[in-house]
Formats: structure tokens, sequence, C-alpha cells
């Protein structure tokens, strides 16, 4: 069979929507590889790196042992945290082998000392704040939530940077005088809800968090959605404030809040396309494909809105039924065929299949 025809088949099987229900094996191998292919690619690589003498020029794979892959550094991050989650959820898999070797390779006491010497070096306040931190959060809480050798292995060896992580945010979040409310890595609502379903930092952290929350947001009414996207997000304002309050409020709080914040939601159910997916004109351009990610966000956002919602709101399911149109879009665009998205897009179709976020 020739190359082309393998490429073809290779393209439509990428192009399946994939749902929660029907993600098997297959579907979960093509997301693996995604991660397994970029997770030690050093090049290309944007890096936020402050240098405070010439001995920190070097390449990513000195300055950030355990997460140099993937681009930049919170790719490599969740590029693990999809190796860990997928690995914990199909162990018979054929690409789990591969995930745990990527992971036990990368994830040692040696790279994870490199790397919270890193964090805490001079001028690296905001490094990677919240959006990297948070993600390494979750990388962490999938590893302590992973009953297996390997994983308790790994948990006990990214404890030190789980730690620094927390301590930084936790420094960080009582001067923070207002939320940052933008679609991309700076957005403070997803990164808050990212690091509260994590359990890191134990019940004080999760009050603090959920303090800061309310101060910032139990007061909005009316956000305008109509406003987005702007042409690079990869995450929606309204969308991630709403999912990380269904986390904060009680199911009748939140319905109540939600009625002030997001009236554009339609109080019956049907197939209202009150919120329509967005199209990449150029999916080869990095920050353009960012809307691809959108999609896939706001899939899961919508998801989680609805489950916080108490059971027979009205709005469920017209929230369920723009969610579904924006998983079909979403997961359509996960091909792997330009390095742009595909070192990342993974892990945002990982998060939204197997409902990460969703309340358990």
């Amino acid at each position: 069979m020739n190359r082309l025809i393998l490429a073809a088949m290779a393209l439509a099987l990428a192009a399946a929507p994939v749902s929660a229900q029907d993600l098997d094996a297959q579907a979960a191998e093509r997301f693996a590889n995604l991660a397994l292919s970029c997770v030690n690619r050093e090049y290309p690589n944007k890096i936020s790196h402050n240098l405070n003498s010439d001995k920190d020029v070097a390449p990513p794979r000195k300055l950030t042992p355990a997460f140099f892959g993937c681009y930049d550094w919170h790719s490599s991050v969740h590029g693990h945290w999809l190796l860990a989650r997928l690995a914990k959820t199909w162990p018979s898999a054929p690409f789990a082998q591969k995930a745990r070797y990527a992971l036990k390779h990368s994830i040692t006491p040696e790279n994870i000392a490199a790397e919270v010497a890193y964090l805490k070096a001079d001028g690296r306040a905001s490094f990677e704040r919240p959006y990297g931190l948070a993600w390494l959060l979750q990388l962490s809480g999938e590893l302590h939530e992973w009953d297996d050798p390997l994983g308790r292995e790994l948990y006990a060896n990214i404890q030190p940077l789980e730690q620094a992580a927390v301590e930084r945010l936790r420094v960080w979040l009582p001067k923070l005088s207002f939320p940052v409310r933008s679609g991309e890595h700076s957005q403070t609502a997803f990164a808050l809800g990212l690091a509260l379903d994590s359990h890191a930092g134990g019940d004080g952290f999760a009050k603090m968090i959920k303090g800061r929350a309310t101060e910032f947001y139990r007061r909005d009414k009316h956000c305008p959605l109509e406003y987005e996207p702007s042409g690079e997000d990869f995450l929606s304002p309204c969308l991630a404030e709403a999912d990380l309050m269904r986390r904060v409020l009680p199911p009748v709080e939140f319905a109540a809040w939600l009625g002030g914040f997001l009236p554009h939601v339609p109080a019956v159910g049907g197939s209202t396309p009150w919120l329509r997916p967005v199209v990449v004109t150029d999916p080869s351009d990095p920050k353009l494909a960012h809307l691809d990610g959108l999609n896939l966000s706001r899939a899961w956002m919508l998801e989680g809105i609805a489950s916080g919602l108490p059971e027979g709101d009205p709005r469920i399911e017209s929230i369920q039924y723009v969610a579904g149109m924006h998983r079909s879009a979403g997961l359509s665009a996960v091909t792997g065929e330009h390095y742009e998205g595909g070192h990342w897009l993974g892990s945002f179709a990982t998060y939204l299949v197997t409902n990460r976020g969703l309340t358990k």
C-alpha cells in the first residue's frame, strides 16, 4: 500500500469524531502518539527564559530537563499528563508501555530537582504562571490518582516541583488585584479550575482558590459572549469563568448565578445553535491554530457547566447540544498534520473525551 493511501487513511481516522462513550484504545493511541512524538523532541522550541548571566545560555534540555519537548514548557507538561492519563485508562493498550517509558525517563528525581532550581532562580517569579503551573498540578494529581507502582514512584519524584508550584501560586493569588480575563495562557479562571481539581496543596490551598474565585467572579453579570472569540483564543473567558464557578458554588446557587452571568443560554431545550464552533483558516499558523483548541475547550467547559446545574434545569439540553457541536468540530481537527497544533491539541482532546474536568 503506497504512502499516499496510508496518509489518507490516517487523516480519515484522525478526522473521525470521538465521544467519551466510544473512545477506544485505537483512538487513545492516536492521541498518545501525538505526545510520544514530541515529549523528547527539543526543536523547534519556544522558550520563555530570563537570562541572569552567561551561564543561563543553554539548550532547553539543559534548562528544564524534565519538560523540554513539545515546543514549549507547558505543552511538554500537559503532554506528559496525557501519557499518564491514557496509560492509566488503557494499561494494556499497545501504546501504554511506550507512555510508561517516556514518563519514567522524564520524571526522575534528578530532572525534577533541576526543574525546581530553574523555577526558583532569580527573575522567574512569573514563569509559566498560571497556565503551565496549573497543568503541572494536573500532572501531579493524575500521578497521585494512578494506582500503579510506576504512578506512585513518579508522584513521589514530582512532589518537590508540585510543592514549588503551589507555593508560587499561593504567594501570587493574594496579590492579584483583578482576574485576568484573556483567552490565552494568562487567563485566571481556567488555571484556578485545573489547580482546584488537582487537589494539590491540601484544604488550605483549595480554600484560597475558592475564596479568590468568589471575590473575582461572584458579582459578575452579562458576560459579553458575543465579543468572543478573539482571533488567537484557545480558551473562552466567559465559559471558563462559568466552568470555574460551578466548582465553587452549590448547584442551586450556581444556577441562579449563571442566569445573570450568561443570559444568552436558552431556557428551553432543543437544538438551538446559540454558540457556534469556530473555523481555523490556517492550521499551520501556531497562533491561528489556537482556535482549534478553543472548540475543544468550549466543549468540555459547556459539559462542565451543564454538570453543575441542578437536575432538570431547562438549560441543560441546549448547553449539551452546543457542546456536541464543538466536540465534533474540535476533535476533527486533531490530526497531527501540523506540528503547530499537533504538539498540544492531543492533550485538549484527551481532557475532553476522558471527562477529566467533570465532577466525580
